[in-house]
Order: C-alpha cells, then sequence, then structure tokens
C-alpha cells in the first residue's frame, strides 16, 4: 500500500511545473514564518529540497536574516542516521551526494537535543499527522531519539495531503503540518 502510494505522490508532483511549485513554496514558507513554532525557535533543522519538492531555499534565507541557526542532516549510510550540521552558507556547506541528496559537506554538528523544529520532507501527509517519506525510515529514527524535544513540522503542496497513511510502529508523526493553504496542528 505504501509503494502504491509512493508512486502516486512522485507521479502526482512530477505532473507540476517548477514554476508553479516554486510559488506554491513561497506561499508556504510565508504561512511557516507566521507559526508561533517557527517564531520560537532558535535553532532549526531543515532538509535541502530536491526538484518536485516544496522549495525550502527561501526558509533558509528567512531564518538566517531572523538570526536562526540552521542545521541540515548529513547522512551517515553506514549507521543509518542522520548527523545535523550547522550551515551557514547554501553554495559553500553543500553538495549532492552519490545518490543526488543536497547536504552539507561541511558544517559544526548540534547536539539534537538542542534543536527546536525540524522541517521534515515527506511525499504525502494524512490528517492526523502521518507521513509518508521515501522509506529509508532517516527520519523516523531521528525523531525517535529520545533527547529530540523539538518540534517535527512537516513541509508539503495541500495536493500531498491523503486521506489516510498507513503507520507502523517505527512511525513518526509530524505535530505541525504546513501547505501553501493550511496549518494543521497535531497532539503529540
Amino acid at each position: 500500500m505504501k509503494k502504491e502510494l509512493r508512486s502516486r505522490l512522485r507521479a502526482l508532483l512530477a505532473s507540476i511545473s517548477p514554476q508553479i511549485i516554486q510559488d506554491r513554496s513561497r506561499a508556504a514558507a510565508d504561512r511557516l514564518f507566521q507559526t508561533p513554532e517557527y517564531q520560537r525557535a532558535e535553532i532549526m533543522m531543515i532538509y535541502l529540497s530536491l526538484p518536485h519538492e516544496v522549495d525550502t531555499t527561501p526558509i533558509v534565507l528567512q531564518a538566517w536574516k531572523d538570526r536562526k541557526k540552521v542545521v541540515a542532516p548529513q547522512v551517515s549510510w553506514e549507521s543509518r542516521q542522520m548527523i545535523p550540521l550547522e550551515i551557514r552558507n547554501l553554495d559553500e556547506d553543500i553538495a549532492s551526494n552519490r545518490l543526488g541528496i543536497r547536504e552539507p559537506i561541511r558544517g559544526l554538528p548540534i547536539p539534537i537535543e538542542l534543536i527546536d523544529l525540524v522541517i521534515v520532507p515527506g511525499l504525502g501527509f494524512d490528517p492526523f499527522g502521518n507521513r509518508l517519506g521515501r522509506g529509508r525510515g532517516f527520519y523516523d529514527r531521528f525523531l525517535g531519539k529520545p533527547e529530540f524535544a523539538g518540534i517535527p513540522c512537516g513541509l508539503a503542496l495541500e495536493e500531498q495531503v491523503v486521506d489516510s497513511i498507513p503507520g507502523g510502529p517505527h512511525d513518526m508523526k509530524v505535530r505541525l503540518l504546513v501547505t501553501d493553504q493550511a496549518t494543521r496542528r497535531f497532539d503529540p
């Protein structure tokens, strides 16, 4: 069921023009900036977007203007973990890995317990805070660490919100979901 849903959502996102994704990403970012969760966050972790994902660049740039510390995940494939590294420049601190995923190539590691807000990617989300990722479980393992006390926030286009996403025992829910059209909160 998850595999079929992933295929359907990937096709949906691929059908949206890059210009529309850019415009609607800006609308989602503007909506995020209005939330108290963003406004209170001093340290935020954010995914570095790929084509056909909500573009996170405007969020990173605004967070720096707002004097927030911004971290991005570097993937350790051996340990199947993400290491949060501070980024200060989107050109010099970032490169694409062998799978084409943008990640920090340098930066100060930030302890997970200091991160206030994590902007998580997802192919889909449902009205209960469930998230459909790419299927490797990196964000679920990261958000499930006992020392993480921040707020996981999904970022998506409204079309990515589906009726239901099947969840397993290791799937971590988001507490906040921001799209280009709505802001939704879920009980922890």
